[in-house]
Protein backbone atom coordinates (compact mmCIF):
# COMPACT_ATOMS: atom_id res chain seq x y z
CA UNK A 1 0.00 0.00 0.00
CA UNK A 2 1.52 3.40 -1.12
CA UNK A 3 -0.21 6.37 0.18
CA UNK A 4 -3.73 6.84 1.61
CA UNK A 5 -4.92 9.72 -0.36
CA UNK A 6 -4.64 10.21 -4.07
CA UNK A 7 -2.94 12.08 -6.59
CA UNK A 8 -5.25 15.12 -5.97
CA UNK A 9 -4.71 14.54 -1.88
CA UNK A 10 -8.06 13.41 -1.38
CA UNK A 11 -8.09 10.49 1.42
CA UNK A 12 -8.77 6.87 0.29
CA UNK A 13 -10.63 5.50 3.18
CA UNK A 14 -9.97 2.05 2.93
CA UNK A 15 -10.49 -0.53 5.71
CA UNK A 16 -6.75 -0.28 6.62
CA UNK A 17 -6.36 4.05 6.66
CA UNK A 18 -10.42 4.00 8.75
CA UNK A 19 -8.88 1.56 10.81
CA UNK A 20 -5.72 3.41 11.83
CA UNK A 21 -7.33 6.52 12.37
CA UNK A 22 -10.34 4.73 13.95
CA UNK A 23 -9.27 6.54 17.58
CA UNK A 24 -9.18 9.75 16.18
CA UNK A 25 -12.74 9.43 14.05
CA UNK A 26 -13.99 7.83 17.61
CA UNK A 27 -12.76 11.23 19.13
CA UNK A 28 -13.11 14.09 16.70
CA UNK A 29 -15.96 12.50 14.85
CA UNK A 30 -18.00 11.53 18.05
CA UNK A 31 -21.53 14.22 17.33
CA UNK A 32 -21.94 13.44 13.89
CA UNK A 33 -21.78 10.25 14.65
CA UNK A 34 -24.25 9.68 17.47
CA UNK A 35 -26.60 12.07 15.56
CA UNK A 36 -26.80 9.45 12.88
CA UNK A 37 -26.98 6.76 15.36
CA UNK A 38 -29.85 8.40 17.23
CA UNK A 39 -31.26 9.43 13.52
CA UNK A 40 -31.14 5.60 12.66
CA UNK A 41 -32.57 4.70 15.91
CA UNK A 42 -35.31 7.20 15.68
CA UNK A 43 -36.51 6.68 12.42
CA UNK A 44 -36.64 3.26 10.22
CA UNK A 45 -36.59 4.94 7.12
CA UNK A 46 -32.77 5.08 5.84
CA UNK A 47 -33.75 8.47 3.51
CA UNK A 48 -34.39 10.54 6.82
CA UNK A 49 -30.97 9.95 8.25
CA UNK A 50 -29.14 10.66 4.68
CA UNK A 51 -28.12 14.33 5.48
CA UNK A 52 -26.78 12.87 8.79
CA UNK A 53 -24.60 10.04 6.84
CA UNK A 54 -22.79 13.24 4.95
CA UNK A 55 -22.08 15.12 7.58
CA UNK A 56 -19.94 11.38 9.25
CA UNK A 57 -18.38 10.45 6.19
CA UNK A 58 -17.89 14.79 5.89
CA UNK A 59 -16.09 14.72 9.27
CA UNK A 60 -14.08 11.73 8.50
CA UNK A 61 -12.74 12.71 5.34
CA UNK A 62 -11.83 16.12 6.65
CA UNK A 63 -10.11 14.15 9.33
CA UNK A 64 -8.46 12.02 7.09
CA UNK A 65 -7.13 15.12 5.12
CA UNK A 66 -5.99 16.64 8.45
CA UNK A 67 -4.10 13.50 9.63
CA UNK A 68 -2.05 13.46 6.36
CA UNK A 69 -1.32 16.66 6.33
CA UNK A 70 -0.09 17.05 10.35
CA UNK A 71 2.06 13.77 9.75
CA UNK A 72 2.22 11.87 6.29
CA UNK A 73 4.96 9.64 7.13
CA UNK A 74 3.54 7.52 10.31
CA UNK A 75 0.05 7.56 8.96
CA UNK A 76 1.13 5.75 5.88
CA UNK A 77 3.39 3.63 7.53
CA UNK A 78 0.59 2.47 10.46
CA UNK A 79 -2.12 2.03 7.57
CA UNK A 80 0.23 -0.01 5.25
CA UNK A 81 1.01 -2.23 8.04
CA UNK A 82 -2.62 -2.40 8.66
CA UNK A 83 -3.07 -3.65 4.98
CA UNK A 84 -0.46 -5.86 5.07
CA UNK A 85 -1.28 -7.41 8.65
CA UNK A 86 -5.43 -7.61 7.49
CA UNK A 87 -6.15 -4.71 10.05
CA UNK A 88 -4.95 -7.02 12.81
CA UNK A 89 -3.60 -4.06 15.41
CA UNK A 90 -1.86 -6.08 17.67
CA UNK A 91 1.06 -6.80 14.53
CA UNK A 92 1.40 -3.11 14.29
CA UNK A 93 1.44 -2.02 17.65
CA UNK A 94 5.28 -0.07 16.83
CA UNK A 95 3.79 1.50 14.03
CA UNK A 96 0.28 2.83 16.24
CA UNK A 97 2.76 4.05 18.73
CA UNK A 98 4.73 6.62 15.85
CA UNK A 99 1.52 7.34 14.33
CA UNK A 100 0.03 8.58 17.77
CA UNK A 101 2.80 10.51 18.96
CA UNK A 102 3.16 12.31 15.74
CA UNK A 103 -0.48 12.97 15.76
CA UNK A 104 -1.90 12.66 19.30
CA UNK A 105 -5.98 12.42 19.76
Amino acid sequence: MGSTVDAAGNPIPTSAVLMAASKHIATRCRDANVAFLKCKKDDPNPEKCLDKGHQVTRCVLSLLKDLHQRCTKEMDAYAGCMYYHTNEFELCRKEQKEFEKACPL
